[in-house]
């Protein structure tokens, strides 16, 4: 293993006093570029970070590897020494080594279109965790359980993007694993427990896939980088270009970005924020967070999140710093902005931002509100609208009265009747009926884009609003109600309980995406339209021609 004094005396300085526009590989933090890293050569996420860096707010520190090494042969051979590149930057900067047994360096390595992809690309969290690094950062947290559950966790990640393993495998040792400590979450496993888990998923890996993770830390980084690569060609991120129009775009970058950790500790925590509420466009912070969790277990849906309220309860400087930093963002692009942050000990970070998707309801109160508030032009607010249908616009409720047979959490607005179908395929076969339908999930993964288009709204067990899957469904227009507990699926007998009801796959079911309520049975809607905000936008319209 190359020691962290070789690799800092043997790399190139990074360019930052030449900017990263004819490069491969671009820099973030420190004596990083001094030039903004552009949205086409880097993807959106790595020149968002950059911005964000440039305006102060707290980013770890990254290097991004171009798009144009994605899918080219060129690109893997030269990706060894460009890795080498941005491992001596990151370790120069954090004062940690990749590798290192006492002060170990781990990374997480992301994805980056030109044009936002939310959940369709892959990520890779705690890359660089070996059985020595695990020892390493157990010394420097003084933390024995942060240590095991990010071994456990990267050896999670990295079969399931990297070796392209099935993840239900692994859930079943997982769940065996509650079982026998008596406990319903993995947030309750105590070290001892984490580590014997983690070895389970290495026999499982091994023994049943043939499948061995190498303990060389830039063996993992260069697989890992591979990985997103090709996820680049995955049927789900075919599938969200097609449905977008996003079919020129040219690949995605990767950005390998020095890990912060929102399991540290009960201080702790992951989340998503958006400056406005991204279904009704209503102003005011919009949040779902999860402590002592990373980020992907808020965006994945798999586990359900705690609002705002909780974090102003608990870490009220961190709140305010978030609500600061999100408004900041918010005036800096000019645009309602959807942030990714984690903060470790008390300690904030900003991971990302980006437009938020918004519903049609949502952008064209956005869009007369940000021109009412002086912070775009009509012509702007006009340009924000592009695209939308307004004749189309308006907010669906029911007519009468039902019992309601179980209540979520509101993620998408708007009223729905439907045949309940499992997954993609009966949506499919439904839909061929002409009639609308309703996809029933335990969650939604983003591997469910193709099943989300046909469907007219979507209903899980799990997951918060600013889950990837709810962020799509938003964006596709399709109600959503997601964390709905009392939804229970059968998926052998294709039918599921609501509390004390029972619908079969092809039965309809009602939704209300403004209320978070279900009900079992067909129900009529009408449609409100927005006619103050429609008047206004006609105003526009009328002046500019």
């Amino acid at each position: 293993m190359t020691t962290l004094s070789a690799r800092l005396s043997d790399a190139d300085e990074p360019h930052g006093s030449h900017g990263a526009a004819s490069s491969l590989i671009g820099f973030i933090g420190p004596g990083g570029d001094t030039v903004p890293l552009s949205a086409h050569a880097f993807g959106s996420k790595a020149a968002q970070l950059w911005r964000m860096n440039a305006l102060g707010l707290n980013v770890p520190p990254a290097f991004v590897l171009s798009t144009a090494l994605c899918g080219k042969a060129h690109g893997e051979k030269r990706l060894g020494a460009l890795l080498d590149q941005g491992i001596a930057y990151l370790e120069r900067v954090t004062a940690r080594g990749f590798g290192d047994r006492r002060r170990p360096l781990l990374v997480s390595v992301r994805s980056g279109a030109e044009k936002s992809m939310p959940g369709m690309l892959e990520t890779v969290l705690d890359v660089g965790m070996t059985a020595a690094t695990t020892r390493g950062l157990m010394r420097l947290y003084g933390n024995p359980r942060l240590a095991a559950d990010c071994r456990r966790r990267f050896i999670e990640g990295y079969c399931e993007v990297v070796a392209g393993l099935p993840r239900g495998p692994f859930e079943d040792l997982l769940r065996g694993i509650l079982a026998a400590e008596d406990v319903t979450s993995d947030r309750e496993l105590d070290p001892e427990a984490l580590d014997r888990l983690a070895g389970l998923y290495l026999n499982l890996a091994r023994d049943r896939f043939g499948t061995a993770i190498s303990e060389e830390p830039m063996d993992q980084l260069r697989a890992a980088a591979e990985a997103v690569f090709r996820s680049w060609d995955a049927p789900k991120a075919q599938d969200y270009r097609r449905l977008n129009h996003l079919e020129d775009l040219s690949g995605t970058a990767v950005t390998v970005q020095a890990m912060v950790f929102g399991n540290a500790s009960a201080r702790s925590g992951s989340g998503v924020a958006f400056s406005r509420d991204p279904a009704t466009g209503a102003t005011g912070l919009y949040a779902d967070m999860l402590f002592e969790a990373q980020g992907e277990d808020v965006v994945s849906g798999r586990r359900q999140p705690v609002g705002l309220g909780r974090l102003e309860a608990m870490l009220p400087d961190v709140a305010t710093q978030l609500a600061d930093g999100v408004g900041a963002l918010e005036v800096a692009y000019r645009d309602v902005q959807d942030v990714e942050f984690t903060f470790e000990d008390g300690r904030l970070f900003f991971l990302q931002t980006r437009s938020a998707k918004r519903t049609p309801r949502a952008a064209l109160k956005i869009a007369v509100d940000l021109v009412a508030e002086g912070v775009r032009t009509e012509a702007e607010g006009l340009a924000l609208l592009d695209g939308i249908d307004l004749s189309q616009v308006g907010t669906t409720r029911f007519t009468g009265t039902a019992v309601v047979a179980a209540r979520g959490v509101a993620a998408s607005p708007g009223t729905v009747s439907g045949r309940v179908a499992f997954d993609g395929e009966a949506a499919k076969r439904l839909s061929e009926g002409g009639e609308p339908v309703i996809l029933v999930r335990p969650d939604v993964a983003t591997d469910d884009i193709a099943g989300m288009a046909l469907a007219a709204g979507v209903l899980t067990r799990v997951g918060g609003r600013t889950a990837h899957a709810a962020v799509v469904a938003r964006q596709l227009g399709r109600v959503c109600v997601v964390g709905c507990a009392a939804l229970v699926i059968d998926l052998d007998s294709r039918s599921a309980r609501l509390g004390p009801a029972e619908v079969r796959e092809g039965d309809w079911l009602s939704l209300d995406g403004d209320e978070g309520t279900v009900f079992v049975g067909r129900r009529e809607s009408v449609v409100d339209r927005p006619e103050a905000d429609l008047a206004t936008v006609a105003g526009w319209t009328a002046r500019a021609r």
